[in-house]
């Protein structure tokens, strides 16, 4: 099982956080995690293994929308910043729109990413 994650600059700490809530499901699930450069670094200084893919603004989130494209990503958390501008913005509508056409369940909060991590996790 792969994850995508990605977290805005105002989001990483947050994103942090809720993985660490779920340390235990991680260390003990078949799950890859797969996230954007500057949020994957975050990811692992706190202990996570994650494949590190290009910073979001340089490509990352498009990386992952291909990912999502060629249904090799169960599910993608997107921590997004609605209080301020993305000069990336049209990457990350492409990026939720691909979840959309090829139903890829997409969290963009740490309350829907808590109810969706939940039940993925108990299917394994």
């Amino acid at each position: 099982m792969k994850i995508a994650l990605i977290a805005h600059d105002g989001k990483k700490a947050d994103m942090v956080h809720f993985l660490s809530g779920f340390k235990d499901q991680l260390n003990h699930a078949n799950i890859e995690l797969v996230a954007t450069g500057t949020t994957g670094s975050h990811i692992e200084r706190a202990g996570f293994k994650v494949q590190r893919l290009l910073s979001g603004p340089l490509g990352g989130d498009a990386q992952i929308a291909s990912m999502a494209a060629q249904k090799e990503l169960e599910m993608v958390i997107f921590f997004r910043d609605p209080l301020d501008k993305h000069p990336h913005e049209p990457d990350v509508q492409m990026l939720m729109r691909i979840c959309d056409v090829h139903n890829i369940p997409l969290a963009t909060n740490p309350a829907a990413a808590s109810l969706m991590f939940q039940q993925l996790t108990t299917r394994l």
